[in-house]
């Protein structure tokens, strides 16, 4: 069953929204990329116990949990147990085990359940999985320096109906976890993806939950105040992004490498400018029209009546009105489904009235238009809105630029 995407804060509710949704989603492979300390693993026990405790013939079966280290695997046996003594689950105490791990003994933990299944605490050797069968709950995994390991003998599980869950906060963006993540977003791979921000726990009720543990009176204003000083206190911004906000801190090179950036760079292309000096503003509508036309029929219109007429055409736009560029790009759509951007215009210090004049201009002499998207974030919605109006929802696509925008079709662009 699909939860909804926002579910409020309830006192008397044992797990919060987001907490709800992670638990409910029973896919195969799943991965929660979170904001430190939002309690996911707790949840992830609570599941764990539910699974334990079932019959076989209804679903039942071992969980095994792999974290970095072993104050982490006794912190989530705690919370199985206590979850099992919640949920009246008949289970046995918590028992400390020793299994031989190459050349030392390892001390785990371990619950057994009536049903004849167990929780157990593994090391994050992937020697550990072979002949085992269950779920694998691989906590912190972007943390783990043999992940690939790991991953690889959890995934043979599988085979026989066995499901991974991956939960981490992110360790750089070259790491395997986030590269799951993003070959999942681009459609390469099937884990079924959660995003948990420090913004969306507290949406859903985190720092209330916290509130309400402590004893504290909950208010927005210390919450805030609490957000406030969890970002102050780390190292840089950065550090808060990837820490916080699910965003992994990038190596020395662009999301897009370089080296494609340049092999797809084509000189021969049109790239044509127009700046608007500081006395444009002061010019009157007419002259301000005027000038932008002449622009438009003496450099640009020559360019659009050379588009090939059998390729179909699009436009983009990312706007800006002071400092930065406005940039308009025609598209032309290859037999091949490939994209060639032939015509670009960069436009500078240009009033809104003008930039909707150079767009309109522009479409209106683009062959076989089959439609644009702009970015309406911002000043860029007047623009964009202007463009919806005239041509219509199926043909114009307006943007809001953000980080879920990003973080949706960034990994798809990247797999082009």
């Amino acid at each position: 069953m699909k939860l909804p995407d926002f579910i409020p804060f309830d006192p008397k509710e044992l797990l919060l929204g987001y907490q709800k949704r992670w638990v409910a989603d029973d896919s195969p492979l799943k991965i929660a990329e979170k904001s430190r300390r939002t309690g996911l693993t707790w949840a992830e026990a609570a599941d764990d116990v539910l699974i334990a405790g079932r019959a076989k013939s209804d679903s039942g079966s071992d969980v095994f949990y792999i974290g970095s280290n072993k104050e982490m695997a006794r912190e989530f046996i705690d919370a199985a147990a206590m979850w099992a003594e919640n949920f009246n689950q008949a289970a046995g105490q918590i028992q400390e085990e020793i299994f031989d791990d190459e050349d030392k003994d390892i001390l785990t933990y371990v619950i057994y359940f009536a049903s004849g299944f167990k929780i157990k605490a593994l090391s994050s050797n992937p020697k550990n999985l072979r002949g085992m069968q269950g779920v694998v709950c691989i906590d912190e995994a972007a943390f783990h320096e043999k992940l690939a390991e790991v991953l690889k003998a959890a995934l043979a599980l599988t085979m026989w109906g066995a499901k991974v869950r991956l939960i981490s906060t992110h360790n750089g963006v070259d790491n395997l976890f986030n590269q799951l993540i993003q070959d999942s977003r681009a459609g390469r791979k099937s884990y079924s993806i959660h995003t948990i921000t420090l913004d969306d726990a507290c949406k859903e009720g985190l720092y209330q939950r916290i509130c309400q543990v402590s004893k504290q009176e909950w208010s927005p204003a210390k919450e805030d105040a609490w957000k406030r000083g969890l970002l102050r206190d780390t190292s840089t911004e950065e550090d808060a992004l990837e820490e916080y906000y699910c965003v992994p801190k990038r190596s020395s090179g662009g999301y897009i490498p370089r080296p494609l950036v340049d092999r797809a760079a084509n000189p021969d292309k049109v790239k044509l400018a127009f700046e608007c000096d500081s006395k444009f503003i002061d010019y009157s509508e007419m002259e301000r029209i005027t000038l932008v036309n002449e622009w438009l029929i003496k450099d640009v219109l020559p360019h659009l009546d050379a588009l090939d007429k059998d390729m179909r055409h699009s436009f983009g736009c990312d706007f800006a009105r002071k400092g930065d560029l406005s940039i308009f790009s025609v598209c032309a759509v290859q037999p091949t489904t490939a994209r060639h951007m032939d015509i670009t215009l960069e436009v500078r210090n240009c009033p809104y009235e003008q930039q909707k004049q150079i767009v309109f201009f522009v479409l209106k002499h683009i062959p076989r238009f089959i439609g644009a998207a702009f970015d309406a974030t911002g000043n860029g919605g007047y623009l964009a809105e202007s463009v919806l109006l005239r041509y219509g929802a199926s043909m114009v696509e307006t943007v809001q630029l953000n980080d879920k925008w990003y973080r949706e079709w960034m990994p798809k662009y990247k797999a082009l």
